[in-house]
Parts: structure tokens; C-alpha cells; sequence
């Protein structure tokens, strides 16, 4: 129990940008130092932790720890997942009225985004790879991308419809 806090401490200290950053470290403490899920179950656990509702970080860290140790350990690992950044929001809130205005803080903030974007970037392309994308079906996550981001189609509706296009592309392969 003490090591499923300290490994999703340690993801939840060391991660900057949110749950889709985190992906790199749960995939090399969990996956390849711990060995406590594959890495076909994390991309599955990763697909379950984005359409459930919450934070992405949290649904793993609960996926994870469940699977570890039942639901003591899906508390456990929510709360060393959870507590450094809350840690680090509170004191960073108490500190930032002072430094609010400060031209080299609003400097770090702006160096820092491109970091972030690399970080979230990382992720993406290895579960691109994994969901075995071809010139032949890219086009769905980058009609799906331009339906949200252009049309500002909500999310569900895309999940829906690509749902039921699924769906009927496999029975139609089944026939």
C-alpha cells in the first residue's frame, strides 16, 4: 500500500501540464519499473480513464490501485496522486498575489507552455501507434479533432457517432 502511495506520489509530483502529461511516468513506473498492469492494459485503462467522468490522472490512479489492491489501494493511490499538487497549488496561491505582476514569472509561465504542449504531444503519438492508425482510417481522429475545435461540436456527440459508426462498420465487416 505504501509503495502504490509513493509511485503516484512521485507521478503526481513530477508532472507538470495534467493527467495526459502523466502518461510518460505511470507508463515507466507502473508499466515497465513495477510491472503492475501491461502495456495494453494501460491503453485500454487509458481509453476507460478519458470517457469515464473526472480527472484523467485520478481515474488511473483509482484503475491502477483497484487492481493492486482493491479499494483500499484505489484510495491510496487517489491520494498520492492527488496530494502533491494540491500541495503545490496551495502554497503556489498563497505566493502568487505577491509575484502576480512580476515581468520574469509571467516569463517562466510563458516558457513553460511549450514544455507542456511536448508533454501532452508525447502521449498522443505513442497512443496513436497503438491504435494501429493507417492512411486508411486517420482521417477519424482528424475529422473528429476538426468537428470539436472548428464546428465546436460537443465531445459526446463525436463519441456517439463514432460509437455507432463503429458499430456498424463491424457488422458490416461481419456480413
Amino acid at each position: 500500500m505504501f509503495e502504490l502511495f509513493v509511485t503516484f506520489s512521485k507521478i503526481g509530483l513530477f508532472t507538470i501540464g495534467g493527467g495526459y502529461a502523466m502518461i510518460p511516468l505511470i507508463e515507466k513506473n507502473v508499466v515497465e519499473d513495477k510491472q503492475w498492469v501491461s502495456h495494453e492494459e494501460l491503453m485500454d485503462l487509458i481509453a476507460v480513464a478519458q470517457s469515464c467522468p473526472g480527472i484523467f490522472a485520478v481515474n488511473i490512479s483509482i484503475f491502477i490501485g483497484y487492481k493492486k489492491a482493491g479499494i483500499r489501494g484505489a484510495f491510496i493511490s487517489t491520494v498520492g496522486a492527488c496530494l502533491p499538487s494540491f500541495v503545490i497549488i496551495l502554497a503556489l496561491a498563497l505566493a502568487f498575489q505577491q509575484f502576480r505582476d512580476n515581468e520574469y514569472v509571467e516569463r517562466f509561465f510563458l516558457g513553460l507552455r511549450p514544455a507542456v504542449v511536448a508533454l501532452i504531444a508525447s502521449p498522443v503519438f505513442k497512443l496513436a501507434k497503438s491504435a494501429r492508425l493507417t492512411r486508411y482510417n486517420i482521417w477519424i481522429p482528424i475529422t473528429a479533432a476538426l468537428l470539436i475545435w472548428l464546428v465546436g461540436l460537443n465531445p459526446i456527440y463525436v463519441i456517439l457517432i463514432a460509437g455507432i459508426g463503429g458499430y456498424a462498420y463491424g457488422q458490416y465487416i461481419k456480413d
